[in-house]
């Protein structure tokens, strides 16, 4: 007779195993999903029918390796700290106006990503609205030395950094080779530690925020132009990038920034050169 044994009882590597598969299926049932709204009088009469099309994107991939061949340095905290991938959902007729939202969640080892954008239609000789809400958390490397008693995967000894940003982009009308985009946010960051607690100081003692308690909030106005020409033996791109922490209060960071980047490649024969 042959014994059941549940996924979730499973140890080591069937329990990776049967987690694989179970995200894998939950891919496959949920790549696409359509739903068709009807509005109808008393009287039975159609009176608008629309039907919008979600996209949903799924794609897991459990590290296996790890998790079946090398033991933890530490408490990961369950089995989807191995999982890294992406979800996105994509809805192109929000409210019967056109309205576009999308929501992407990406997942690493050490780093995660939350997005959700919300544009409105607008005439084309306008620039575009879009609507910013923004979850990150990354490792950080400049905090000095590790925590004491702490042992960490990451190379960033355990502090990390969680950033939440909410605000509004401006794309203008884009010309043959040229495109702006002008966005303010209002930032707050946060230093963590792998265990989810704030941190204030590093090792020597030393504020690792600007205003030296658990966290930093700034307003930040960018701008951002970029210049793009191709063909089939080169292509050109610049990319300039503006930063300016605006003083809305005094205990609010304040700081400017700048940036340029320029990128020439050029085919030769098979090969293609790149240089930056």
């Amino acid at each position: 007779m042959e014994k059941r044994v549940e996924p979730w009882k499973l140890q080591g590597g069937p329990r990776c195993l049967a987690l694989v598969m179970g995200l894998w299926e939950l891919g496959r049932a949920f790549m696409l999903a359509k739903f068709l709204y009807s509005f109808v009088m008393d009287d039975g009469v159609v009176l608008m029918s629309m039907t919008a099309t979600i996209d949903v994107n799924v794609d897991f991939t459990h590290k296996l390796c790890t998790a079946l061949m090398l033991q933890p340095f530490r408490d990961s905290g369950g089995p989807l700290s191995q999982v890294i991938g992406s979800l996105c959902i994509k809805h192109p007729n929000l409210f019967g106006r056109s309205e576009k939202l999308d929501v992407s969640w990406d997942k690493g080892l050490f780093d995660s990503n939350i997005l959700i954008a919300y544009r409105r239609p607008r005439p084309e000789w306008l620039a575009q609205q879009s609507f910013i809400i923004q979850h990150s958390l990354s490792p950080e490397i400049g905090v000095h030395g590790f925590t004491t008693d702490n042992f960490s995967r990451s190379v960033s000894g355990g502090v990390n950094l969680s950033r939440f940003s909410v605000g509004m982009d401006l794309n203008d009308p884009a010309s043959s080779n040229w495109s702006n985009t002008t966005s303010i946010r209002f930032e707050h960051v946060r230093p963590i530690s792998d265990d989810g607690r704030s941190v204030s100081r590093d090792r020597d003692g030393f504020p690792v925020t600007c205003s030296g308690t658990f966290h930093d909030s700034m307003v930040v106005l960018k701008q951002e132009s970029q210049f793009a020409k191709a063909n089939d033996h080169s292509f050109t791109q610049l990319n300039m990038q503006i930063e300016q922490g605006i003083p809305v209060l005094s205990k609010w960071l304040i700081f400017n920034r700048f940036k340029f980047v320029a990128s020439k490649g050029v085919r030769l024969g098979p090969a293609f050169l790149l240089s930056r």
